[in-house]
């Protein structure tokens, strides 16, 4: 890793990893204290990591926050860190096994002293694991703070988050690696596949997986994309002919989900987290409650009931969603009103002007959709934060259930009225077009342009302030600018909003794409573009975020799932409504919706036996897996001869826990 070295107060060199940035206005005392307990050894409760101030930069301002500090650690700290965070790593014999200091050396890449056998992202997610687990012992509050209490074994770096003393954690770019990375991933415009490799081994497994979901929805989408040129080009007008497409539809939302996860679990074997534990989860940095006792953990904590946050929900929240749901359609009844006053304008006197006329309610719609998701999602963020969830994944998942039903209600309501109460395919496939069009231009604008712009203003702003004191030759930044400006650059805040945007988009591909067949081949177009944006933004606008040892990606899977199960249902009632099937009942009417619900219940029960047929896992990683768990036993088993109690107690723990 090639980054400058600094030297801590003992005179020990270190390589900067972690960048920590304290209020400008924190008392002294309080940050002596939390340096002490950073650089103190693990048997005494410290993080025994290497910490120092960074120095004043170049044409240094009074403005400037000097409480910036640079963090890392020593190479035996970092490998016995990897042993406790579970990090798994390539064995000799090819298989992923969590690391242990004991048999370091018979790890593939482990050389010498192992200073090359942790990659930089997997250094700065240990710091943070150890930054992480420093907790207070008898201190009742920050030092030079007395607002700021604490109690034994509450976690130090999140109750000084959650008050704002500590500003921002993050971890350093690495210039050289990030600028290969940068030549080979957008640099130059080329059809290849990413480097998967690289943005794993440089941001970690979490974002890795969601650009090889990228990538693998992108192609997915093109036999869609294949098959929808032809049937916009010669049967746009013949709505009987979208049947076949529907059909089509319907296996292949399917097929690509199921496929995916075979995908997502090789990708994770082979990084090493598919086996990997999951380590036991902390308290939100927000959490509060009544001081108590955890009764796993056996800390002192905040406690707060089950029962409050429950009524929380179901009263507060749970009728704010549907007031916003309900908000939600009376914007769109609007958008129709103003759709009939477009119609009759262009029937009164057909133009060309007219003609524009008829999209703009569409437009303006479209707008008022990605005005009222941003603003909704404001409000969701604040109601789950006020619900007060105990653990990070709690919070997450009904932050992600709030917005993906709001979403969905807002962006497909419309869509749903117009195809099965108006019935009407030629508004169906102009809304469809043009909230589809306006929402990616949207999106491209936010998402490429201004983000590019805003980041071009910084680095400007930067290299001028260097430049005064150093050659126009000499491009590279000394440390000190290079930290003050990744400090100033944007927090990424997540694989959320990228997730969200992926939904909708399949949603629109899913549920209606044989009425506008060329939405698959605008995907795959937005998706492209979404690639080089996406990576651009990550290597040049977003801080370094903190790796995401993630083995797929979590909840997105179930409402992915769950969309293609709506899809089959919208695309057999779309069958269903067709002239050409209507034709075979000509006077039953009752009897072609009992034909389309039991079609329906096929097609769901194929399914769900599809999904069963296909195994999550391919079949040589699950016996990788089992041997691995086989190994693991055995090697208990022998140790129990020397230590029997201890061990012996483990395996019939391990043992129970896997039911017998």
């Amino acid at each position: 890793m090639r980054v400058s070295l600094v030297a801590d107060s003992s005179g020990s060199r270190f390589t900067p990893l972690v960048v920590l940035e304290l209020a400008s206005d924190t008392n002294q005392d309080a940050i002596a204290w939390l340096l002490s307990r950073i650089r103190d050894q693990q048997q005494d409760g410290g993080a025994e990591l290497l910490v120092e101030q960074l120095g004043p930069g170049v044409d240094a301002q009074e403005k400037e926050n000097p409480n910036v500090f640079l963090v890392g650690a020593t190479w035996q700290r970092l490998l016995s860190g990897a042993e406790d965070v579970g990090l798994f790593k390539e064995f000799n014999d090819g298989s992923m096994r969590g690391f242990t200091c004991a048999n370091k050396h018979d790890f593939k890449d482990y050389q010498g002293d192992g200073d090359s056998f942790l990659s930089m992202a997997e250094c700065q997610y240990i710091i943070k694991h150890l930054l992480d687990t420093l907790r207070a012992k008898q201190e009742t509050h920050v030092p030079g703070h007395s607002e700021v209490k604490l109690y034994p074994g509450k976690s130090i770096v999140r109750r000084l988050q959650s008050k704002g003393i500590l500003v921002q954690v993050f971890p350093l770019h690495e210039k050289e690696e990030l600028k290969r990375l940068s030549f080979s991933w957008y640099g130059k415009v080329k059809l290849s596949l990413q480097p998967l490799d690289d943005i794993r081994h440089y941001y970690g497994e979490g974002q890795a997986l969601y650009f090889c979901f990228l990538e693998y929805f992108t192609f997915a989408l093109v036999p869609m994309a294949l098959i929808g040129v032809p049937y916009y080009l010669f049967d746009w007008e013949d709505y009987d002919k979208y049947v076949i497409f529907a059909a089509f539809n319907l296996v292949w939302c399917t097929v690509i989900l199921e496929l995916w996860k075979r995908c997502s679990a090789s990708l994770a074997y082979r990084w090493g987290t598919l086996s990997r534990k999951k380590a036991f989860e902390e308290p939100r940095p927000g959490f509060h409650g009544v001081l108590g006792f955890n009764p796993v953990t056996g800390r002192e904590e905040p406690l707060y009931p089950h029962a409050k946050r429950l009524l929380r929900i179901y009263l507060v929240s749970l009728p704010f969603v549907l007031l916003c749901l309900y908000l939600s359609l009376y914007v769109m009844m609007i958008y129709f009103q103003m759709e009939g006053w477009a119609l009759s304008v262009h029937d009164q006197e057909p133009s060309f002007w007219t003609g524009v006329l008829l999209f703009i309610p569409s437009i303006i719609y479209a707008v008022v959709i990605e005005v009222m998701n941003l603003i909704y999602r404001y409000a969701a963020e604040f109601l789950t934060e006020w619900e007060n969830h105990r653990l990070e994944s709690s919070y997450q998942n009904h932050l992600v259930l709030k917005v993906l039903v709001f979403n969905f209600f807002n962006c497909f309501a419309s869509l749903f009225y117009i195809a099965f109460v108006m019935q009407d395919m030629v508004l169906l496939r102009q809304s469809l077009a043009t909230l589809l069009i306006t929402s990616q231009i949207l999106n491209q604008f936010m998402e490429a342009f201004l983000p590019y712009w805003l980041q071009r203003r910084r680095n400007k702003k930067m290299m001028r302030k260097v430049q005064k004191r150093r050659t126009l030759e000499d491009k590279e930044l000394p440390l000190a600018e290079q930290v003050r400006l990744e400090a100033d650059m944007s927090t990424y805040l997540g694989t959320f909003d990228d997730y969200l945007e992926l939904f909708l988009l399949f949603g629109y591909v899913s549920l209606f794409s044989c009425v506008y067949p060329l939405a698959a081949v605008l995907v795959v177009l937005n998706n492209i573009t979404e690639v080089y944006s996406d990576a651009f933004k990550m290597c040049r606008v977003f801080k370094r975020p903190f790796s995401d040892p993630a083995a797929n990606i979590g909840v997105w899977q179930l409402a992915f799932e769950a969309m293609s199960v709506i899809a089959v249902v919208t695309n057999c009632s779309l069958i269903g409504m067709s002239p050409q099937v209507k034709a075979y009942f000509p006077d039953s009417e009752s009897q072609l919706i009992l034909w389309t619900v039991a079609i329906e219940h096929v097609l769901l029960a194929f399914k769900f036996i599809l999904s069963f047929l296909i195994p999550d896992v391919p079949k040589p990683i699950q016996i990788s897996l089992a041997r691995l768990e086989f190994e693991s036993l055995e090697a208990l088993k022998k140790k129990c001869v020397s230590e029997p109690v201890m061990l012996c107690g483990l395996l019939v723990l391990q043992r129970s826990l896997r039911g017998g």
